[in-house]
């Protein structure tokens, strides 16, 4: 059974808790600087219309923040950004997070493509995407700020496709 999700604004209390997230190695790369340092450069989700244009916070049934969306606008592309609260990966969210964003996504643009990049080393991700519909379309290196990483970028089927 999949968990119930709700996707709600992403207030600046949720915001400041996903500061306060912790991911072990190897994937500690995720976890966001402070909320004073991302205040101070107004960064993402510390910058309010930013926040509020992209980002959601994805709320369990009792109202509890298990994660984040970010709705990344391009030309003809909604490319999502997912964020899973550390002690729920691994069991069973990241798949009914992504479905969740992607039905979102086709929500607010239906006739955009639905994309995300995901680390091709974070075999985690790439299961629970592949298991909410997602498929590898495109594999590729860029810059991160940690350097150069590879990267899949996997494509939601469209509903004109199913």
């Amino acid at each position: 059974m999949h968990p119930q999700l709700l996707i709600a604004p992403l207030a600046e209390e949720y915001a400041k808790e996903l500061c306060l997230w912790r991911y072990e190695p190897p994937y500690a790369i995720y976890n966001w600087p402070s909320w004073t340092e991302m205040l101070a450069g107004g960064t993402e989700f510390a910058d309010e219309t930013i926040r509020q244009s992209q980002y959601r916070a994805v709320l369990d049934e009792e109202g509890e923040l298990v994660g984040f969306i970010q709705f990344f606008p391009m030309l003809g592309v909604t490319r999502l950004g997912l964020g899973l609260r550390p002690d729920l990966c691994g069991r069973g969210y990241g798949c009914s997070l992504a479905r969740e964003a992607a039905q979102e996504a086709l929500r607010r643009n239906p006739d955009n493509e639905i994309d995300l990049e995901v680390r091709i080393d974070n075999e985690r991700a790439v299961r629970a995407y592949r298991k909410a519909g997602f498929t590898i379309t495109d594999h590729y290196e860029r810059m991160t700020p940690t350097g150069p990483a590879d990267f899949y970028c996997m494509v939601f089927p469209s509903p004109a496709s199913l």
